[in-house]
Formats: C-alpha cells, structure tokens, sequence
C-alpha cells in the first residue's frame, strides 16, 4: 500500500519561512485549490477517492482507500462529496464503498471503516490463532453518511451502515446500524431519541 506522508525538513521550512505548507501540499498532490488538508496527514490509494468541493480537514488525518493488503487486490471506492469538513485525528478505511454526503460535518477522533480484520459470522469464519493483522480484509459491506449529516466527536461508524439525511450522532455514539433521515442518535450501540417533524419544525422524542 502506497502512503502518502507529509513531514520532514523541506515542509518544514516552507512552514516556518512561507507559511504556505498547507496550501502548496493540496494542490501538489490533488492539483486542486479547493481542498485544505492540514498538515500532518496520511493518504492511501488516492486515485480510488473522489473527492468534492470545499473539502476542508483537522491535522492528523488518514483517510485509506485499500486496493491491497497482505497480497490481496480489492476495489474501493471512497467518495466525499461537496463542502465537507473534517475534524482533527479521523481514520476512515475502505476496501469496498464509502460515501460521506454533501454538508457533512465530522468531529474530532471519530473512526468510519466498511471492513473487518477477518470474518466472525457464517460458514468460513477466521482463526483467533491468525495474527489480526494478518487476517484478511472484508470488502463486501458499505457506509453512507447522508447530507447535511453532523457527527459529534469519539463516533465510531461500523460496516454495513447507512445513516440517513440531516441526522445528528451523539458525542462517543457506536453506529452499528441505520439510521433513518432527519434523526438524532446516541450510545453503544447509537439509538434513535429523536426524529425531526417537519410539520411542527421541531425535534421530537
């Protein structure tokens, strides 16, 4: 897997002497004025991201596009769509489909993947003798973060999970399943609390 890291002395100088780091590092790698990745990063498989407007970040992102690990090919699709912003230490990992909707906020130190190390249900299910990180990928399972979605700080979005537009998911929440449109969602696992009426244009349990 190829990695993209940007530290060292040459940044920086262009830090401490330019002030222009940032800026020069999206648009060498992405070609693109309109995407801001804050330094430090680490980006995988870029050409199997798609990427839209107004993409803005925190420091410490990895965002992992896996098109191979451990000798094995996948096919991922990782989809961001337009004015998108990130907060700081986020890991989101794909090996199969993600999709992250327009106007989606995401807090701090919050985690999105559509894989497992390893399968843990069905006929053909993986040793706990086999090291974990030598067990193979899942790539059969999605993520979709509707528009105009916000998710709070310490969220965990697990594989197979849709959650829908305009929702709202609680600081520390733990989403293993849908959620529906216009929902507000908290816990382990994330259940809904509230539902948006549009009639009375209020939150309501």
């Amino acid at each position: 897997m190829k990695q993209i890291k940007v530290d060292g002395m040459f940044w920086f100088i262009i830090n401490k002497i330019f002030g222009l780091k940032n800026r020069l590092y999206n648009v060498f790698i992405f070609h693109r004025k309109d995407i801001f990745i804050r330094y430090p990063a680490k980006l995988s498989g870029i050409k199997y991201m798609r990427i839209g407007k107004n993409f803005s970040t925190g420091r410490f992102l990895i965002l992992e596009a896996i098109y191979n690990y451990n000798g094995i090919d996948y096919s991922p699709q990782l989809i961001i769509k337009d004015n998108v912003r990130i907060n700081e230490s986020i890991h989101i990992g794909c090996t199969n489909y993600i999709e992250i909707g327009n106007n989606v906020t995401i807090g701090s130190k919050s985690f999105i993947s559509d894989h497992n190390h390893g399968i843990y249900t069905g006929e053909k299910q993986t040793s706990p003798l086999i090291r974990p990180a030598l067990r193979e990928l899942t790539c059969d399972a999605k993520v979709i973060i509707g528009d105009n979605t916000w998710i709070g700080e310490n969220v965990a979005i697990l594989p197979n999970v849709s959650i829908g537009k305009g929702c709202i998911i609680g600081a520390g929440s733990i989403v293993t399943k849908d959620i529906p449109d216009y929902s507000i969602a908290v816990g382990n696992p994330a259940k809904v609390i509230k539902k948006f009426n549009k009639k009375t244009q209020k939150w309501e349990r």
